[in-house]
């Protein structure tokens, strides 16, 4: 019995950790929302703000405040808000990206899974939303 269901739950870890990852091109924004008012709706109630985007998949539209790579890492889009802080959107590792350079000023919109406030608002595996 101890056997069997050791056997299951090496079965159920192996189907999750092989599971595919979300294409995030193809996936669908639950929500679209423009930089400043994302990051107004954290700083002014961050549970509420939690409940309406935290591990949600949202599109988020600003202007480029910042475009940065690091060595081996993603690349990073920060967005304007208005505030010293911004929203941090970390480019996916798992999609090809037509471009990963992003011209400040620009105004861009970047779809990705919405990571919560941490100072700034983050957003990874973004995807740019032409």
């Amino acid at each position: 019995m101890i056997l069997g269901l050791g056997l299951i739950g090496v079965a159920i870890g192996f189907a999750i950790w092989n599971k595919p990852h979300e294409n995030m091109a193809k996936s669908k924004a639950e929500a679209a929302v423009e930089a400043t008012a994302l990051f107004k709706e954290y700083n002014t109630d961050e549970n509420a703000a939690n409940a309406k985007f935290l591990g949600k998949t949202i599109a988020v539209t600003g202007r480029v405040k910042e475009s940065s790579k690091t060595e081996g890492g993603p690349a990073k889009v920060t967005l304007e808000t208005g505030d010293e802080f911004a929203v941090i959107c970390e480019l996916d590792a798992l999609s090809q990206h037509a471009r990963t350079d992003f011209p400040v000023g620009e105004t861009v919109t970047l779809k990705g899974k919405c990571d919560g406030l941490n100072l700034d608002v983050q957003l990874s595996r973004c995807v740019e939303v032409k």
